[in-house]
């Protein structure tokens, strides 16, 4: 198993990234091998500082970095040898099985669809992200930005990529695929939820379990929650609010301390031909860690392949 890490990416990139690493080493499989994309006189020099030197370890120079506030369309192509340009042009090769980046988000997305591109029959790839449940476990919300209009048929096709996701990732067996909105009743919310509920009503691609409430978010009612890349974003970074607000007074709550984003590390575009994680831009060591870890457990399932299978 081969995973690429962009070393340049993020607010404390390369100091972060590299500990990072060093701390996924510590817990990824022993033949696990990681491939550093960035400035190599950069990458040496923060190894010699934290006096580490691994076989497992290979660094790939990259004289460009595309920056947080870079065009991403434009840093891509212009820049083709950055970090997270050279990271995509090795995953379309097969030379990894994953790549992942705390870097620019926009970047990351348009990497992913130009050069591994989506999955045949997926409209529009998506970003998912886990949130705790209070009794245990967790529920997978998509999409939590990349899309942020959709119709009714993008929202059908997250409903088949979140379950398969929870399936294969999460281990829950049949999961419960619920539609965001502002009430339980099917003739509730905008035209867009009414659509697609009529759509998700009865289907045979998962298992639709109606409308939730957002106050049901965290609950044990669902496994997978579907809605529009604006309206789950603006529930992922309330989500963040809410665990920044109870971390200042002191809040210790195990609860609590699963909001952390550090605990999840990233967050996989679903519907494309390789496994890509998308980090979160402020993420600290052990952010990068779990982002690395849930990168090898994307490349070691069989995710990719259901998708194609049940979409094909």
């Amino acid at each position: 198993m081969k995973i690429g890490i962009d070393i340049m990416g993020g607010d404390f990139a390369p100091n972060k990234t590299i500990e990072g690493a060093i701390l996924a080493l510590n817990e990824l499989s022993p033949e696990t091998k990681l491939f550093l994309f960035g400035k190599e006189e950069k990458i040496r020099e923060n190894l010699e500082i934290n006096k580490y030197e691994h076989p497992s370890m290979k660094i790939i120079n990259c004289s460009e970095i595309i920056e947080m506030g870079d065009h991403p369309t434009k840093s891509f192509k212009q820049k083709p040898n950055s970090s997270i340009s050279k990271g995509f042009e090795y995953l379309a090769n097969g030379k990894i099985d994953g790549f992942a980046s705390a870097g620019n988000t926009g970047a990351m997305f348009v990497g992913g669809y130009y050069s591994v591109k989506a999955v045949s029959g997926v409209i529009r790839p998506c970003i998912s992200v886990m949130l705790p449940k209070k009794e245990g476990g967790w529920t997978v919300l998509l999409d939590v930005g990349a899309n942020a209009d959709c119709k009714a048929d993008v929202l059908y096709q997250f409903g088949i990529l979140g379950s398969l996701f929870s399936k294969n990732i999460c281990n829950v067996k049949n999961p419960r695929v619920s539609l965001l909105n502002v009430g339980e009743e099917k003739s509730k919310g905008n035209m867009l939820a009414q659509s697609a509920y009529s759509l998700m009503e009865g289907s045979l691609d998962f298992n639709f379990v109606g409308n939730i409430e957002s106050r049901d978010i965290f609950s044990d009612k669902t496994d997978v929650i579907i809605c529009d890349g604006f309206t789950g974003n603006i529930v992922l970074k309330q989500a963040e609010a809410f665990y920044n607000i109870l971390k200042e007074q002191k809040n210790n709550d195990s609860f609590i301390k699963k909001l952390n984003y550090e605990n999840y590390g990233g967050t996989p575009i679903l519907g494309l031909n390789k496994n890509v994680v998308i980090g979160h831009g402020i993420s600290n060591e052990i952010a990068i860690k779990n982002m690395i870890l849930l990168t090898e457990d994307l490349a070691k399932s069989n995710l990719i392949n259901e998708i194609y299978n049940t979409l094909n």
